[in-house]
């Protein structure tokens, strides 16, 4: 870095003080340089495949001008778009570079890039500077214009006349104000781009719903190379992410004394679990345990074995005036602030199924569970996308991109905006109750058509069959119910207790039905289980205990044969079962039982699991 400043230096000492003037007067941003600041680019040996990969698009002219590194929140895209800049400008290559920065009112601002970037080539070519600076002196007020006449005029036009080949950086994009549905640059950019074809620009950005749209764009898109930072292999981001804490430790061993042999491995090995490929919080991870006048040991054992440790990695400070909680915040206000709070509730309760679920949703499977359509629930993960893994596909399942901001969202104390705040409490009984509905409306006998008598192995296309008739919300459904009956009194809600007894009164074969064909007849046990210790006493709990007996009872046949649920299961059930009682019209016996059918459970079975309800 010293021998860039001094090559910088040579070239402000070259221009004439008429120049530097009209250079140093002309509207742009403070300090949004490459240089500026005290940012630091990869640590040598990491990102090595992907630097080398845009290393190689900046040189070849055969490549898209454009290239877009698309990544998630702390996946480490600024750092790359240093390290970048920092290579190429070595190479001769970096006309400019504008690192955008919401912290900062100018660098927040769209206005300010292109004059910033015209002031910055200025100062590169002089071929460039003997154009700009008469354009600037006739008409002084370009920097104020549209985005379109700004790129027009203070680049495209010097650009072209000067022949120029050179790459542009334009990091953190994401950070700017910005109200167009499709970032109000990102077109503009579109429309010049091929009318410089010797001049690439390297942007960043997360994948947020106005810069998608920007990409997509028919003249952008087929000028531009995309690479999804957060689709990086995770064994390699991971081994990354552990050379980054091995020399951050190392450094921090030369400075400080009694750290030998420290951390131990396990240490660094949970380190690296929690980091999980986000390097922002890695990297935020040593400034919180080389913070001055603390022991550097205590800080991590503070971090790693306090019961506040989520709270403590909220704290940390990822820069200097942002937390990995502020960065939540900041994302979520953006994203939702200017909603009508009275749909805050669509948006707590989407963000909920993803944080909530028992395993990861499809927006699609999310929007049947809550009742919404399918557009609202895309629409507001799209907005948060910078945070979640959210496929193009709507039957892909999606999920917090890293472990934190569930910890974030469902903590009163570190997401203190109750518009975003997801509460366990309330949001689990919004999914079981979409479970229970979903059931009740879709359950029917023998939904995948099975012959009768058959053994589910005997099923060739059994696979096929449970995808085209029962499908994955209500295989979600059927499995996974009962994971959001977290307390008593969940389930003593009037809606939630009746639709409760009308699955067991009514659907209650059905389900077993679809449990067994897709292998998971004991999570009717759990199920089971789980409803009981939640009840009072009461005719419902009365079901529950008399369904988990049969269950328990005929788990073997439910489990070998849907089809037997009625030919052997049903017809074999104590007369004065509660479970005989509502189905037996559904008993399709294979064989006539003369005698010997018990009224009662057999104790062995009528103790399992409720000692205390016998």
């Amino acid at each position: 870095m010293v021998q860039q400043e001094k090559i910088y230096n040579q070239r402000c000492k070259l221009m004439k003080p008429a120049e530097a003037a009209v250079l140093k007067d002309f509207p742009s941003a403070k300090a949004a340089e490459y240089r500026h600041g005290d940012r630091k680019g990869c640590l040598k040996g990491t990102r090595g495949p992907i630097l080398d990969e845009i290393e190689l698009w900046a040189r070849d002219f055969d490549k898209p001008p454009v290239y877009w590194l698309n990544g998630l929140a702390g996946t480490g895209k600024s750092t790359i778009a240093q390290t970048i800049a920092e290579r190429i400008f070595a190479d001769g290559q970096l006309g400019a570079s504008f690192f955008c920065s919401r912290d900062f009112q100018d660098r927040s601002n769209l206005k300010f890039i292109f004059p910033t970037v015209a002031v910055q080539l200025a100062r590169n070519y002089h071929e460039f500077r003997s154009i700009f600076v008469p354009l600037v002196q006739f008409d002084p007020e370009i920097a104020h214009e549209s985005l379109y006449s700004q790129m027009d005029k203070l680049i495209v036009r010097p650009l072209k006349q000067s022949d120029i080949s050179t790459v542009i950086i334009i990091d953190a994009l994401d950070e700017c104000k910005d109200d167009e549905p499709a970032s109000a640059i990102l077109p503009v950019l579109g429309q010049f781009i091929f009318k410089i074809p010797k001049v690439k620009f390297f942007v960043t950005g997360r994948p947020e719903p106005r810069i998608r749209e920007g990409f997509r764009l028919p003249l952008l898109a087929e000028a531009t190379d995309v690479f999804i930072l957060h689709n990086v292999e995770p064994s390699l981001v991971s081994n990354d992410i552990r050379l980054f804490f091995k020399h951050s430790f190392l450094e921090l061993g030369r400075r400080r004394q009694d750290l030998d042999e420290w951390p131990t491995r396990e240490q660094l090995d949970l380190l690296c679990e929690r980091a999980a490929g986000l390097f922002v919080y890695a990297a935020a991870t040593i400034k919180f345990i080389d913070r001055r006048n603390n022991d550097p040991k205590e800080q991590l054992d503070r971090l790693l074995q306090s019961p506040e440790s989520s709270a403590r990695e909220g704290k940390i400070k990822l820069k200097a005036s942002t937390t990995l909680d502020s960065l939540y915040m900041t994302i979520l206000q953006e994203a939702f602030g200017d909603d009508d709070p009275e749909d805050d509730h669509r948006t707590r309760s989407t963000l909920g199924a993803v944080i909530l679920a028992a395993n990861p949703l499809s927006p699609s499977i999310i929007a049947t569970l809550l009742g919404f359509s399918f557009k609202d629930v895309f629409l507001r993960l799209s907005s948060v996308h910078s945070l979640l893994i959210l496929q193009e596909d709507p039957d892909s399942p999606v999920r917090p991109f890293h472990k934190s901001f569930p910890d974030f969202i469902i903590d009163p104390a570190r997401c203190t905006n109750e518009r975003f705040h997801v509460s366990p409490p309330t949001h689990h009984p919004e999914l079981l109750a979409g479970c229970l509905e979903l059931m009740n409306r879709r359950l029917e006998k023998n939904m995948c058509d099975l012959p009768c008598g058959v053994a589910n192995c005997e099923v060739d296309d059994l696979r096929e069959r449970t995808e085209r008739h029962i499908g994955p919300a209500l295989q979600y459904a059927c499995k996974s119910w009962h994971k959001h009956l977290i307390d008593g009194h969940t389930v003593r809600t009037p809606a939630i207790a009746s639709a409760l007894r009308q699955f067991l009164e009514k659907k209650f074969l059905f389900w077993l039905e679809v449990l067994s064909v897709l292998g998971a007849a004991r999570e009717a046990v759990d199920a089971l289980d789980v409803a009981a210790k939640s009840l009072e006493a009461s005719p419902t709990l009365d079901l529950v205990i008399d369904c988990f007996r049969f269950v328990m009872r005929f788990l073997e046949i439910i489990s070998t044969s849907s089809p037997h649920i009625y030919h052997s299961a049903l017809p074999l059930c104590p007369r004065k079962s509660i479970v005989r009682g509502l189905h037996e019209p559904h008993a399709r016996p294979l064989t006539r039982i003369v005698r010997g059918l018990p009224n009662s459970w057999d104790p062995s079975i009528a103790a399992a699991g409720f000692p205390s309800r016998v």
